[in-house]
């Protein structure tokens, strides 16, 4: 019988996301209390979302409903590393928004250590930005992603790679 296996990585759909910041755009843009505020909520990159407006509050108050817009899509919030507000040019102020796309080295070991503390017959490997874990019984598997799913990590994880 062929071992299956599957990956734990950390990452969330990024058209989810897009949908939520495009979302969160046309909110603001008719809203009352953004009226005459010039909010943007837009892409900065790959990987990165600005939050901009006339002055910090109304930033945060958009910054709120991307996250509203973010729960409602099933985005985990936790993929969203928030800064600071911060001024820019014209008095503005700007929240960047990073999204966290891969697995820290130290939450891999954690994971792993927690798997082989089950005592179950699979094996977790570390493979840098993701942990695989292979094993003969799908139950095993399965217990392992429950398991995972029970313990509140400080990183959106997903399974990939069902083989």
């Amino acid at each position: 019988m062929a071992e299956a296996s599957f990956d734990i990585e950390a990452g969330v759909d990024r058209q989810e996301v897009d949908n939520a910041i495009n979302q969160a755009a046309r909110e603001v843009a008719t809203r009352f209390d953004f009226k005459g505020t010039d909010t943007l909520v837009a892409w900065a990159g790959e990987e990165a979302i600005q939050v901009e407006s006339v002055s910090e509050d109304r930033a945060k108050a958009a910054l709120e409903v991307l996250k509203d817009k973010c729960v409602k899509r099933k985005v985990s919030l936790k993929a969203l590393d928030v800064t600071e507000p911060r001024d820019v040019a014209g008095g503005r102020s700007r929240i960047d928004v990073r999204l966290v796309t891969t697995l820290s080295g130290d939450l891999g070991k954690e994971i792993v250590k927690a798997i082989k503390s089950t005592k179950l017959k699979v094996t977790p490997t570390n493979m840098g930005d993701r942990v695989r874990v292979t094993g003969k019984k799908r139950d095993d598997l399965q217990e392992i992603q429950a398991m995972v799913r029970a313990k509140d990590y400080d990183a959106p994880l997903r399974f990939t790679n069902y083989r």
